[in-house]
């Protein structure tokens, strides 16, 4: 399959953290995805250009400005559900009708936003989600903007809707096809890690970073739903699992270092999302745009 030299350099800078990728251990994920050298060092011309990183260092980068706070929001994806309350019946709400949509890029930003923190459009410019979020009103508000809504926005709490307009916010989401997704990536998790032992490391590299991804970008995009919105005990399954395979993957991506670079320190890698079966993606795709 064929990974974008961007995508992937953004999903290791984002596994790395605080630390500096060095460029010798860009190159070496890249030889897994048959990126050369030259187009590596295109790539990262082209992302230090934009913001998108910084260097860090001779023969090093990190995440540029341009990335941070997307970044960092991004990188709690093993504690999401630790943001999660019992949910008692009211919801969040954002209003963005009075908001200009010429500007295509701060529309992007605007919906990329609302999505990753699960909102659906109920009516126009009136995006809600249920209130189950542990934080509170101002912490969901200053995330979201974070994330790129415009401040300008009013993000509030409601609640008390009339029985049919609480019927229609319940099917702005598909509980049962979230709860299969849990249910079918969960398996492919666990099938792969059963099998991986009689893998090459290589293979195993590849193979690891591909899965583990889209499984990372189905959580991270997850709407994070309450019963009975959707099957929670499945979601929670779903979550142990991921973070079982990205253990694993950690020390798969160690091995593949050190078996390459004995000199080098490990990179403890997780592995980074790709959209749907078997398209390379990233969560930090949109920044640039």
């Amino acid at each position: 399959m064929k990974v974008d030299p961007k995508h992937l350099i953004l999903d290791l800078l984002l596994a790395v953290g605080d630390k500096p990728l060095t460029v010798r251990h860009a190159i070496l994920a890249c030889s897994l995805f048959n990126i050369s050298e030259n187009s590596l060092r295109v790539t990262l011309a082209r992302l230090s250009a934009a913001g998108l990183i910084d260097v860090a260092g001779r023969g090093a980068y990190r995440l540029g400005p341009a990335a941070i706070d997307l970044a960092g929001d991004v990188s709690t994806w093993r504690s999401n559900d630790a943001r999660l309350r019992a949910w008692a019946g009211g919801y969040l709400v954002v209003h963005s009708a009075a908001l200009g949509r010429s500007d295509r890029v701060l529309l992007r930003r605007r919906e990329r936003a609302l999505g990753m923190l699960g909102f659906r459009e109920f009516e126009r410019g009136l995006y809600i989600r249920p209130d189950n979020f542990s934080d509170d009103i101002e912490q969901v508000r200053q995330r979201l903007y974070k994330l790129g809504l415009d401040r300008d926005a009013a993000v509030f709490r409601a609640d008390g809707f009339d029985p049919a307009r609480e019927a229609a916010i319940r099917h702005l989401w598909d509980g049962n096809a979230l709860t299969q997704t849990y249910r079918r990536l969960r398996g492919q998790l666990d099938d792969w890690l059963a099998g991986a032992d009689r893998l090459t490391l290589d293979v195993a590299a590849r193979e690891s970073f591909i899965l583990g991804g889209q499984a990372i970008h189905a959580l991270i995009f997850d709407p994070l739903l309450p019963q009975p919105f959707v099957d929670a005990n499945e979601r929670d399954a779903f979550i142990q699992a991921i973070r079982r395979f990205d253990d694993s993957g950690r020390t798969i991506w160690n091995r593949f270092f050190a078996s390459v670079d004995e000199s080098a320190p490990p990179l403890l890698l997780i592995q980074q999302p790709v959209q749907e079966p078997i398209q390379q993606t990233t969560e930090l795709e949109t920044i640039d745009e």
